[in-house]
């Protein structure tokens, strides 16, 4: 733990809960900052981080929140030895709220995140994904904060068959957010690039970064979601002359590469056909498609074609 003091947000972030619940801790129970600068907004400490610490676990387990305050207050250390506080804060891994989901290497705000995730609190998810996508932007938002936590929601998943209900509460805040950060950019101009899932391709979040990527950057595009048929993407692209087509598949099951070789094969061909996601294999692609290695890759090359249609169009 770093040794400056913390705003409340960054204490936030860290504990995955909402600033309002630490405001609450603090007017309710004591619990606040004890930093203090004239002429500046009081600060959290280590100490003061610690003692949120055993409130946040406490009230996980189920402690009513004056009995976890009051545990906290009196705590001379984060994990107090030899008392009902540490019975109830030192678990088996795999019991802790934030331990459940691995983030690996990934920073505070992807802990916090993931506590958050556990605790089914949608109001800290929303808060920590629009404090990092306002802050940092798409591409470091997914990368460095959503892909991480959703990963590990994802691996707890394929071995306990659990954890059906955070995914599906995360994914909603994630996609809610998404969806405000594009509307907020809202670029004007003719949609040059296409956005499609594969044939019963379900998996659509990252679909919506690379939506709200575009968005940042400025590109319009038009987005079908999951599960198109072949037959409706080839129709869209005919009526529309895309001048890319990112097509998105997240599992092996859903990339056939005849969807691809359909596009190709479409009278109003796209300049660009970019097979996305890790469902494609190199060595099944058709020749001509491109397969980007991460979301920033996608959206340079998406922006590079758009520009070239346009200088060709003198637009």
């Amino acid at each position: 733990m770093a040794d400056e003091a913390l705003s409340a947000g960054a204490v936030a972030r860290r504990l995955g809960v909402a600033v309002t619940t630490l405001r609450t801790w603090h007017q309710r129970y004591g619990l606040g900052p004890s930093e203090h600068i004239p002429g500046h907004h009081r600060r959290y400490t280590p100490a003061d981080l610690a003692r949120l610490e055993i409130m946040r676990r406490l009230t996980a387990e189920g402690v009513s929140p004056a009995e976890a305050a009051r545990w906290a207050r009196q705590a001379p250390d984060p994990m107090p030895t030899g008392t009902v506080a540490e019975s109830r804060i030192r678990r088996p891994p795999g019991r802790d709220g934030g331990g459940t989901i691995p983030v690996g290497r990934a920073g505070p705000a992807a802990r916090g995140l993931a506590r958050a995730a556990m605790r089914l609190d949608a109001a800290a998810i929303s808060e920590t994904i629009a404090h990092a996508l306002a802050a940092g932007g798409v591409v470091a938002t997914w990368e460095g904060l959503l892909r991480p936590v959703l990963a590990g929601i994802g691996e707890r998943h394929a071995a306990t068959a659990g954890l059906i209900e955070v995914e599906h509460l995360v994914s909603r805040c994630v996609s809610e957010a998404l969806a405000a950060a594009s509307r907020a950019k809202a670029p004007t101009g003719p949609a040059r690039i296409l956005l499609s899932c594969a044939d019963e391709e379900q998996h659509t979040l990252p679909l919506e970064a690379l939506a709200a990527t575009l968005a940042e950057a400025g590109v319009s595009y038009r987005m079908l979601g999951a599960r198109v048929p072949v037959a409706a993407l080839v129709e869209a692209v005919n009526r529309t002359g895309p001048a890319a087509v990112v097509l998105w598949s997240h599992t092996r099951a859903t990339a056939d590469p005849a969807q691809l070789s359909a596009l190709l094969a479409a009278p109003r061909r796209p300049l660009l056909v970019l097979a996305a996601g890790p469902g494609w294999h190199a060595d099944t692609l058709p020749a001509g498609v491109v397969r980007p290695a991460d979301l920033a890759e996608a959206v340079s090359l998406a922006v590079a074609v758009r520009d070239s249609l346009d200088r060709s169009r003198g637009d």
